[in-house]
């Protein structure tokens, strides 16, 4: 039988624990900054445009969790987007420097507890599955003394000329209508093909990869690929609930694929502003779907060009 005060207490703690992190968003949207468009390369940035990953288990961070990691990379000024669990560090013969903060994260999933498997069992229904959202603490490497070298080294970024023939590989093999031309760049939700305009129509080349993989992100919600809700027509909640997903799993593929555009794609702030403001849980749902469609699209990679920095890709430890 389910025990009602826990899962009060349980349901209020994770309201908590969702308006704590809306409200960050909020908060740096509100300045003008784009929590997912970091200044990398910059002076004031020491690390490389990386996704942060788990350093004992090489395992990639998703969702909401690379919102979170990287906002502290540059808030705090760590020189890495290496993390680990207080038990991880001293199973690797390390420890915390003392009087260091570490950062939340957290893991979302759903389960049945065997009580209501039992009753629901007996009274011939569907059993009842529960939600949960659990928070950890990691610390950056740079938090952490007496790691190994191999833990604490940081992986060069990925050589220039790989960067446009990954993209370009990817486009093919993942067999997404793509065409090149016009003046503007879209996702064809009816007809299901991609359209952005030559390389050349950006200043800056770099960032027609950006916009490339904003527009395949969009492509990944057709219903023979990830199936998500593009019903939306402009201008209203599920649009800018759509165009949020795909601005993230741009972020996250650019990051994957040490790309690093200057474009800001900040036409949708206000909107995404209103989607936030109404919706505690809605940048969660928004970050596990990028991570989705960042996926779905880097899988396309071939391996014999595939940058080092996508080995260990998963969602085992997402929002």
């Amino acid at each position: 039988m389910l025990n009602s005060t826990a899962c009060t207490r349980t349901g209020e703690d994770r309201a908590k624990l969702y308006n704590e992190i809306t409200d960050k968003i909020i908060a740096e949207l509100e300045a003008g900054r784009v929590p997912w468009v970091q200044p990398w390369g910059t002076a004031a940035v020491k690390p490389a445009l990386a996704m942060p990953r788990n350093a004992s288990t090489n395992r990639q961070y998703s969702g909401v969790n690379i919102l979170i990691l990287w906002g502290a990379v540059i808030e705090r000024g760590f020189t890495g987007q290496s993390w680990l669990t207080f038990r991880q560090v001293l199973s690797l013969g390390g420890h915390v420097r003392k009087g260091e903060r570490g950062t939340t994260v957290v893991y979302a999933d759903r389960f049945v507890p065997n009580d209501e498997k039992r009753r629901a069992a007996e009274a011939g229904e569907d059993a009842k599955v529960l939600s949960f959202l659990k928070r950890f603490t990691v610390f950056n490497t740079d938090q952490c003394d007496e790691l190994p070298d191999n833990i604490t080294a940081v992986a060069p970024p990925p050589p220039a000329d790989l960067i446009e023939p990954t993209v370009d590989a990817l486009i093919k093999a993942s067999k997404i209508p793509f065409r090149i031309g016009g003046d503007r760049a879209f996702y064809a939700t009816a007809e299901d093909y991609v359209q952005v305009p030559p390389p050349q129509a950006y200043f800056e080349t770099i960032n027609w990869h950006r916009t490339a993989l904003h527009e395949l992100g969009h492509a990944t919600g057709h219903p023979s690929r990830l199936n998500r809700d593009q019903s939306g027509s402009f201008a209203t909640k599920k649009y800018a609930f759509e165009e949020l997903v795909a601005e993230l799993s741009s972020a996250f593929g650019c990051a994957s694929l040490g790309i690093v555009p200057t474009v800001r794609h900040a036409d949708y702030i206000g909107s995404w502003l209103e989607v936030l403001r109404e919706d505690n849980r809605a940048i969660m749902r928004a970050a596990s779907q990028a991570s989705k469609a960042a996926d779905y699209l880097l899988g396309f990679v071939p391996d014999s060009i595939q940058p080092a920095s996508l080995a260990g890709i998963s969602q085992g430890e997402a929002a």
